[in-house]
């Protein structure tokens, strides 16, 4: 699948580079190009990606401060100029543009949904969100950003493919450790589910191309993916119940966003080295994950790879039921709710407590 990437903010930024590094490694050549927007100059100098930074004559290159409005406003007064800068990355042989932020911080959350409304506007194709959920632990500010972010988003892309924080971040890790972590862990995924799409030398029963990646994802709103691995035998009679028992790890252990199981529609993806994948562990995978998401438009399909291992992808899309979800809505009215505490000045200027004079 030709997928152009844009990674918006801080944390889009980062897993954009990580995605394209991951797509170079493995030779996959899924991503045509890529663009990292920020308000933020600091936040562009690090990244081995084409950078643009945005908003110049508002703050000057020191980012909006996690207020995700300006970051919308900005990135509304500077779309063409990210447009423009998207010439020769975006092609006609781009079949897919992926808007990749963290939905928590200022530029992220606030700017993905407005150039996800532009792209749209101008390119034929589907434009998709890649969103970064925070952590419970993120605080009231990155909880209330996400949630209109969010709301947003999935009103303007074609789908939303969501990553929640607290699925892969180890106890113990520092938030620079964990974010890079997780960042490689979904470039993994991702990698995977656009090389699927791409011609290889190997040769695959039933292919799995890019079509059916877009087919999948028009089946909802939001969605998410899920990944598991085994060691496989020579024998492909012997690696069926290994192809069922890694897609139900997949699906039950191993989703983007946990505790995700209901989907509108799902591609199974089950990639190994061709000799060593049973047809017949293929179908009793794809039947499962059938049953078990309550989907009756479950698509499959193999990806040769040359490994000793057996992996399996499950996208699921429309999964508006997911509990992770509606936990992660609850934080996030909650938070919007919440009055901030008064700023040490502010506290002064009430008649709370009476002055000397």
């Amino acid at each position: 699948m030709k997928a152009a990437l844009v990674g918006v903010g801080q944390a889009g930024g980062k897993l954009t580079e990580a995605l394209v590094r991951n797509n170079r490694e493995n030779g996959y050549g899924a991503v045509q190009g890529a663009l990292a927007v920020n308000t933020a100059r600091q936040d562009l100098t690090p990244l081995d990606i084409p950078t643009l930074l945005i908003g110049q004559s508002v703050v000057s290159g020191d980012g909006v401060g996690g207020e995700n409005e300006l970051g919308a406003e900005l990135m509304e007064e500077d779309t063409r100029e990210v447009v423009n800068a998207l010439d020769g990355t975006i092609t006609s042989r781009t079949e897919a543009v992926f808007v990749v932020a963290g939905l928590g911080g200022g530029t992220g959350s606030g700017g993905a949904p407005v150039l996800v409304r532009e792209l749209k506007r101008v390119y034929d194709i589907p434009v998709y969100c890649l969103g970064v959920l925070p952590g419970r632990n993120e605080g009231a500010l990155y909880q209330a950003n996400a949630g209109r972010s969010l709301k947003t988003v999935v009103r303007e892309a074609d789908n939303t493919l969501l990553v929640d924080n607290d699925a892969w971040h180890a106890s113990g890790e520092s938030v620079t450790d964990a974010y890079a972590a997780i960042n490689d862990t979904v470039a993994h995924r991702i990698g995977l589910l656009l090389a699927a799409g791409e011609v290889t030398d190997g040769v695959a029963e039933s292919v799995a191309d890019s079509s059916e990646i877009i087919n999948t994802l028009r089946n909802g709103s939001m969605a998410a993916i899920g990944y598991a691995n085994a060691d496989a035998s020579p024998d492909p009679e012997e690696n069926i119940n290994v192809v069922t028992s890694t897609a139900r790890k997949s699906l039950l252990t191993g989703m983007s966003v946990p505790e995700t199981t209901d989907a509108d529609a799902a591609l199974v993806i089950v990639a190994g080295h061709p000799d060593r994948i049973p047809r017949k562990g293929v179908e009793r995978a794809r039947r499962w994950i059938e049953d078990e998401t309550g989907s009756t438009q479950v698509r499959g399909g193999d990806y040769p790879l040359e490994s000793d291992q057996i992996a399996v992808l499950v996208l699921l899309s429309g999964i508006t039921r997911s509990p992770r979800i509606e936990s992660f809505l609850d934080r996030a009215r909650e938070a919007a709710n919440t009055d901030p505490e008064p700023e040490p000045a502010e506290a002064f200027q009430n008649d709370d407590l009476d002055g000397l004079f």
